[in-house]
C-alpha cells in the first residue's frame, strides 16, 4: 500500500464496485480500486457495506479465507464509518440506503456505483452518484 496522501475527494464504493474490482482484475472498477490503494482519493466504507460484500462473495462461492483477506484489505485501505442515521431514500433496494448512509456519515463527495437505483438519483444531499467509468475518467491515468 502506498503512503501517498489521498486527494481531497472522499468516495464510497457501492458493493457492486468492490465485487467487480475483486472479480475482474482487468476492469475499470479494479483500476479505480488500485487508485484507492495508491491513495489517490479517500475511500470510505461502513460495517454494513462490508457485511454485504461478504454476503455477495459467498453467493459467488468464494472461500472464507479469500473473503476475509479482501475484507481486511478494504479495512486497511478505507476509512470506516458507522452511520447513526437510517435512510429510506431508495425503496427498491434497501442496501442502497446503507451506501447513502455511509456517504453522509463520511461526508463523501461521490458514490461510485453501477446500481441503477442509485444512478437514477444522480446525487443525494449534494453527494454525486457516478458510474465507475465516469469516476475513472475524472481520476485520469
Amino acid at each position: 500500500m502506498s503512503t501517498a496522501k489521498p486527494s481531497g475527494v472522499r468516495v464510497v464504493f457501492d458493493t457492486n464496485a468492490y465485487i467487480s474490482a475483486f472479480t475482474y482484475p482487468k476492469g475499470v472498477p479494479f483500476r479505480i480500486w488500485q487508485q484507492a490503494v495508491e491513495g489517490r482519493f479517500a475511500l470510505l466504507v461502513s460495517p454494513a457495506i462490508m457485511r454485504e460484500m461478504a454476503k455477495v462473495l459467498r453467493r459467488f462461492e468464494w472461500q472464507e479465507p479469500e473473503i476475509l483477506r479482501n475484507l481486511k484489505l478494504v479495512a486497511k485501505v478505507a476509512q470506516i464509518f458507522a452511520p447513526t442515521m437510517t435512510l429510506a431514500a431508495v425503496s427498491d433496494d434497501e442496501m442502497d440506503n446503507r451506501i447513502l448512509e455511509c456517504a453522509l456519515a463520511g461526508k463523501a463527495d461521490l458514490v461510485v456505483s453501477g446500481d441503477r437505483h442509485l444512478l437514477r438519483l444522480k446525487s443525494y444531499e449534494g453527494i454525486g452518484i457516478v458510474r465507475p467509468a465516469d469516476f475513472h475518467r475524472t481520476l485520469g491515468p
